[in-house]
């Protein structure tokens, strides 16, 4: 991506704006990338400057993860779609057990989106991929007309890499193995609604996203027999175990008063008629191991400041219908299943 608009007047980011000609492949798309892509992402790989990034390299196994990112309003409190775009694939690799290294990064943008909340987006995926340890090695821009599009979509593809003799995977659940949470649910969801619906608390709700690896790769050294994990995004913990009862064939039986849920958010979801085990999250995960290692590791987990609020709710059950049930907080029983439709749309 070396710049070849040097006869060009520069971006004018602070009042500039996308047009077409930003997507059309000449002189003012070289501009963009370089002056503004290239300047906050640059790397070995990237600074290639063809049509793809030769890698080192691997002698093991790849794991490789894309998703698309359509959440609105694109600027939130506690992050932004372009932390999320990095958060939300690094957690997809990591989860798996694998470490992140590389993403690459596709972009459409409307017609009349304003460069410098371009560039505030693109500086803050600099920041998260720095954070996580990963580089964006390659991307795509491209232009739709205005009305076309809804601001800025982003996806992004990770590579990471699984060492060997380690896989992941609810199929390997056992009965009574352990559930565990690391840290209070629905955070990301109810900061999204929050400023959607311009609702205002004493007490401010951030958005949870974070980069999970760090975290996991402590899990990984504890010595802890780990099953599966996931991070419970869309559908929120109630789908992620529902996934993972139906994979293993088994049960899973939690305890609602074992579920960590801040009082602010547990306000707003009575407030708004949700339930926050639906609710997405971007910066939490969901663990089973055996029960004979749950206490080692939930506190490695608690241990790290993603964890801090790590908790054992449950438990993997024989049950041939792969029911997930939960025992509330006044002694009942209830299921808990998959949402028919979706509580929040358009939240990652």
């Amino acid at each position: 991506m070396n710049s070849k608009a040097g006869y060009l007047r520069h971006l004018d980011i602070k009042n500039g704006q996308i047009d077409m000609s930003h997507g059309g492949g000449g002189r003012a798309m070289v501009q963009l990338i370089s002056e503004l892509f290239a300047r906050h992402l640059a790397n070995e790989y990237l600074s290639q400057g063809n049509d793809g990034a030769c890698l080192p390299a691997l002698n093991g196994r790849l794991i490789v993860s894309t998703d698309s990112h359509v959440v609105s309003p694109l600027f939130f409190p506690g992050g932004d779609i372009g932390s999320l775009s990095i958060h939300g694939t690094v957690n997809d690799i990591a989860v798996m057990g694998a470490t992140p290294l590389y993403l690459t990064a596709g972009f459409i943008i409307e017609e009349g989106f304003p460069l410098i909340d371009l560039e505030r987006i693109v500086i803050s995926m600099a920041c998260a991929a720095k954070d996580a340890n990963v580089q964006i090695v390659a991307g795509d821009t491209k232009v739709v007309e205005k009305g076309k599009g809804d601001g800025i979509f982003i996806t992004t593809t990770g590579i990471g890499f699984l060492p060997a003799g380690l896989t992941l995977s609810g199929s390997d659940v056992s009965q009574g193995d352990v559930v565990l949470v690391s840290g209070s649910l629905g955070d990301h969801g109810i900061a999204i609604m929050s400023q959607r619906e311009h609702l205002a608390f004493d007490t401010p709700l951030k958005s949870d996203t974070a980069a999970l690896n760090g975290l996991i790769a402590a899990m990984l050294s504890s010595g802890a027999m780990i099953k599966v994990m996931r991070d419970p995004t869309r559908g929120g913990l109630a789908a992620t175990l529902n996934e993972i009862a139906h994979q293993s064939g088994l049960g899973i039986h939690l305890h609602e008063s074992a579920i960590p849920v801040k009082p602010e958010v547990q306000a707003v979801c009575e407030l708004l008629g949700l339930d926050a085990i639906n609710i997405a999250n971007e910066g939490k995960l969901i663990v089973i191991c055996a029960a004979e290692h749950a206490d080692q590791l939930l506190a490695t987990m608690r241990n790290h400041p993603l964890g801090l609020d790590a908790a054992i709710i449950g438990v993997a059950v024989e049950d041939t219908n792969c029911f997930v049930q939960m025992k509330t907080k006044f002694g009942g029983q209830r299921m808990v299943d998959w949402l028919a439709g979706e509580q929040l749309p358009r939240i990652c």
